[in-house]
């Protein structure tokens, strides 16, 4: 598997996902700076990795959207690359179009940094195919804008083509309030586009992608994605 790894200035998890994705394809990806304009013919995933592009400046995400390199992955998720965008990758993705939806400020109004449970919804997908459908995973969140908000006909929509990746829940897979950490509208945790080959997530599967660091749940995600387009 071909991977590339965008970094723009503040990113700080573009080191721990490329170590994962070393780990599990055998190579390291290509780290790819946001002045950059071209992705390297051949990619077979481009990830957008957590952090705090530009500080968090203006809107998160949204000058991170304008980046030189953001039109290369841009072309490339619509030719049909694989793209991954986690936390801060996740509000990227919304302000560039490519996924619909905002992440607006966490309903605490606070940063929330903790292990959280999420129920997989969708399993035929390259990003979740090592999944059971419905299996409740742990995956760490870090973020103080993780709270999606789209308008109901665009929700009723991501429900009604199985869009809907991930949720928060409890440990028993049940969503509850109690369950939704920052208030994301429907308990979602991560979207996908139509054709299935984009994933917006907040929560980082890089974070526990080995048992060292107390869970190994994000691997599978990553051993997919090397089944599904390595």
């Amino acid at each position: 598997m071909k991977a590339a790894v965008i970094v723009f200035p503040a990113s700080n998890c573009d080191r721990d996902v490329a170590t994962v994705l070393k780990q599990v394809a055998g190579a390291p990806p290509r780290m790819i700076w946001h002045g950059d304009s071209e992705i390297p013919p051949g990619t077979d995933l481009i990830v957008l990795p957590g952090g705090f592009s530009y500080g968090d400046y203006l809107r998160c995400g949204a000058m991170a959207a304008q980046s030189p390199v953001m039109r290369a992955v841009v072309a490339a998720a619509r030719a049909g690359t694989a793209v991954l965008g986690i936390c801060n990758g996740f509000q990227i993705l919304t302000e560039s179009g490519l996924l619909p939806g905002v992440l607006m400020r966490n309903a605490s109004l606070k940063f929330i940094c903790r292990d959280v449970t999420l129920r997989v919804e969708q399993t035929d997908t390259p990003f979740t195919n090592r999944y059971g459908n419905g299996g409740v995973v742990t995956f760490p969140v870090a973020h103080h804008d993780g709270n999606y908000y789209a308008d109901e006909d665009t929700l009723d929509r991501l429900e009604g083509e199985g869009l809907v990746a991930f949720r928060y829940s409890d440990g028993a897979g049940e969503v509850t309030p109690e369950a939704n950490p920052n208030g994301s509208r429907r308990n979602v945790a991560g979207i996908l586009d139509p054709g299935r080959r984009i994933l917006g997530l907040m929560p980082h599967p890089e974070r526990l992608a080995d048992p060292a660091l107390g869970g190994s749940d994000g691997r599978a995600m990553f051993e997919g994605l090397l089944a599904a387009v390595g």
